[in-house]
């Protein structure tokens, strides 16, 4: 009986480049020329509220509004941010800063 047979036989190894400095792997590169632009304000405190939203030291999202969570969170003396709070208090009524990312899923 001969050697045993590899993928290697079939198959080629191909090493692959490191791609070009600080791209990382993942990530799309700009257009080029393209600029990439500054978060507005709201997208820039939506972001916040998503980070919270997925930030599992505060207890669950789903079912409760921000708000509620974030109280809920400093009565345990879990220390939620305060900009949260801020944020979730100039928007009172906008349901796209006051519910979590989960809440348009049935539960």
């Amino acid at each position: 009986m001969g050697r045993k047979r590899l993928i290697t036989d079939s198959y080629p190894v191909v090493k692959r480049r490191e791609g070009p400095a600080g791209h990382t792997k993942g990530e799309l590169a700009p257009e080029l020329g393209e600029e990439p632009r500054p978060l507005s304000v709201d997208e820039a405190e939506l972001e916040l509220l998503r980070q919270f939203d997925l930030a599992w030291q505060y207890g669950p999202c789903t079912g409760i509004t921000r708000l509620q969570r974030w109280h809920r969170a400093e009565q345990m003396g879990l220390e939620p941010p305060p900009e949260v709070r801020q944020v979730l208090q100039t928007h009172p009524g906008d349901p796209r800063f006051q519910y979590s990312l989960w809440h348009v899923y049935p539960l």
